[in-house]
Parts: structure tokens; C-alpha cells; sequence
């Protein structure tokens, strides 16, 4: 708690810096992670009334509850936003995970779907690698302006890396989502997530440019300011387009942490090539990071598992009413037999 003077005291050797930067983050966790649930309820709802988002729809855009949670998901970006302002990304990226946790939980809680003991492993594991890889990773450069952001984008592995992710969109767009839009879920999270490694980036020019015109050194003069900021709202926009797909097609426990899981590597692959951080690691460091995402493929691998284990699931459901329909009796009353070589002497 703040003392007389409104300070936020140390605790335990942190700062209070540190201190009001875990706060933000462990808030941010919380309101974006129970954004995935409200916005839900909201596209639920929405299709129930109007064409639902995940065949291309856009009564969402109607409906309140969806927007109430876009206003949630806004206010914990917001507040991670502030958070590195206040404490280092070593501290504030991980607790990032926490906002699947409480995504899977509300989802359970709120919107019943249930979530398959290899699907909770699987969701351990991506944050244990998630968290494996941050933990590990090098400090940020120090930055003093826009203009030397703009100058490490138009580099030519970063400027390679940017068009291979757009090329890559628009190969998904196209071809990928008439086909397989509403059976894989890799293809929304897949636009999503590559286009947030690239939003990621223009968001990190854009807090430089705006920190730095607070403390007295005006950026807004700078065109590659406004470039940025053109470069995130397109991003943002598409983003939220196709993560809305997703979140109205599949199942939230699944979505939150897949996405996650892929926005996070992308976003660090994204970094390492534009901030060239791997030239100031050491081997151990490097070898560390790997098998974060060894873990994180494994998660994702099991999560995928659960999916398909929900879907035969529901696919024997459907089989059993269609059965006993046409039979004339109920599904428990049939027997469910097994080889003779099963059966107990």
C-alpha cells in the first residue's frame, strides 16, 4: 500500500519502481486475460442474433458485451504499456503468462468449456518455455531516438524478415482460410501472431519516440513517428479481426495460450533480428533459449492432442443420439462391448 506522501514503499530488496511495475503487469494479466471471456460472451451472443464472426460476420461490432471486453483488453495493454516504464522486461514480460491461467479458469467458470488434463499440461508447459525464454533473454539496447529505430527496421534482415511475415499473411488470407479457417486454428493464430511480431516492433519505436518527447526531446516532428504509428493501428486492426475468428470458432482455453505461445516466439525472432540481440549472448544463453522453445512446441503439441481428443469426443456423441434414433432406444442402454481376449476369466 502507498505510504502518507502516495509512494509505493520497496518490499524485499525491489524498488518502488519495481514495485509499481509488478503491480501493473499482475493488473494487465488479469484484464486481458478475462478480455478473452467477456469478448466470447460477446460474439455468443452476437451470432446468436446476426453472422457469426467465425464465417465472416460482423454483428460483433453491435453488440456491447464485445465491446466491454475490447475496453478490458485495452486497459490491460495499456497497463503492461506503463509497466515497462516502471520495471525491466526480465520482471514484466513473464507474469504476461498469467493471463492464460486466468483466461482458462474464467473459461471453465463462466463459459463451461472444458479443458482436458493433457490440455492443462500443455498449457504448463508453454508458459514454463514461454518463461524459460524471456527469462533468458539479453538486455534491451539503449535507444535515444525514433530515427535509430527507423534506421535498425530498414536494415536488410529486418526489411527480409517484414516481408516474408506479409508474404506469409496474405498466403494465409487467400488460400489458407477459405479451406481450413474453421477446422485448423493454426491459421487464424498464425495471421495474428505474425502480425503482432511486427505491431510489436512499431509499438517499442513509438513509446521510445513518446518518452522521450515527455522528458523534453519532441519525436512528433520526425516522420518515421507517424510512420510507426500508421504501422500499428493497420497491425492492431488485423489482429483483432482475425483473433475474433478465432476466439468465435474454437475453444478459449485453447486459443489464449496457443496464442501466446506464438506471439511470444515471434515477437522474440522479431527482436533478435531488428535488435541483433543474440550478439551479445553467450553460448549457454542461446542454448537455453532453444530448449524454451523445444517446451513451448511440446505444449502447443499437447494442446492440439486435447483439441482432437474433444473433437472424437463430441463426433461419438453425435453418432450414439444418431444411433439410438433410428433404433428406438436410449445411448446408455447400449452395450459396449469388447474382445473376448479383453474379458476377465
Amino acid at each position: 500500500m502507498a505510504d502518507a506522501s502516495g509512494n509505493i514503499p520497496s518490499y524485499k530488496g525491489m524498488s518502488s519502481d519495481n514495485v509499481k511495475g509488478l503491480i501493473l503487469a499482475l493488473s494487465s494479466s488479469f484484464f486481458i486475460g478475462a478480455s478473452f471471456i467477456i469478448k466470447k460472451k460477446g460474439l455468443k451472443k452476437a451470432g446468436a442474433s446476426g453472422v457469426r464472426a467465425g464465417v465472416g460476420g460482423y454483428s460483433y461490432l453491435y453488440e456491447p458485451l464485445w465491446w466491454a471486453g475490447m475496453i478490458t483488453m485495452i486497459v490491460g495493454e495499456i497497463a503492461n504499456f506503463a509497466a515497462y516504464a516502471f520495471a525491466p522486461a526480465i520482471l514484466v514480460t513473464p507474469l504476461g503468462a498469467l493471463s492464460i491461467i486466468i483466461s482458462a479458469v474464467l473459461a471453465h467458470i463462466i463459459l463451461q468449456e472444458k479443458l482436458h488434463i493433457f490440455g492443462i499440461l500443455g498449457c504448463v508447459l508453454c508458459v514454463v518455455g514461454s518463461t524459460t525464454i524471456v527469462l533468458h533473454a539479453p538486455p534491451e539496447r539503449e535507444i535515444e531516438s525514433v530515427r535509430e529505430v527507423w534506421d535498425l527496421a530498414t536494415e536488410p534482415g529486418f526489411l527480409f524478415y517484414a516481408f516474408l511475415v506479409i508474404l506469409a499473411v496474405f498466403v494465409l488470407i487467400i488460400h489458407f482460410i477459405p479451406q481450413y479457417g474453421q477446422t485448423h486454428i493454426m491459421v487464424y493464430i498464425g495471421i495474428c501472431s505474425l502480425v503482432g511480431s511486427l505491431s510489436v516492433m512499431s509499438v517499442k519505436a513509438l513509446g521510445i519516440a513518446l518518452k522521450l518527447t515527455f522528458s523534453g526531446t519532441n519525436q512528433l516532428i520526425y516522420p518515421q513517428t507517424w510512420t510507426f504509428t500508421l504501422v500499428v493501428a493497420v497491425c492492431v486492426v488485423t489482429q483483432m479481426n482475425y483473433l475474433n475468428k478465432a476466439l468465435d470458432t474454437f475453444n478459449t482455453a485453447v486459443v489464449s495460450p496457443i496464442y501466446y505461445v506464438m506471439f511470444t516466439s515471434f515477437t522474440i525472432l522479431a527482436s533478435i533480428i531488428m535488435f541483433k540481440d543474440w550478439d551479445r549472448q553467450d553460448p549457454s544463453q542461446i542454448v537455453t533459449e532453444m530448449c524454451g522453445f523445444v517446451t513451448i512446441l511440446s505444449g502447443t503439441f499437447l494442446l492440439h492432442k486435447t483439441k482432437d481428443m474433444g473433437d472424437g469426443m463430441s463426433s461419438l456423441s453425435v453418432r450414439l443420439s444418431k444411433y439410438s434414433e433410428e433404433d428406438g432406444f436410449a445411448p446408455e442402454d447400449i452395450p459396449l462391448r469388447c474382445p473376448e481376449s479383453f474379458r476377465s476369466p
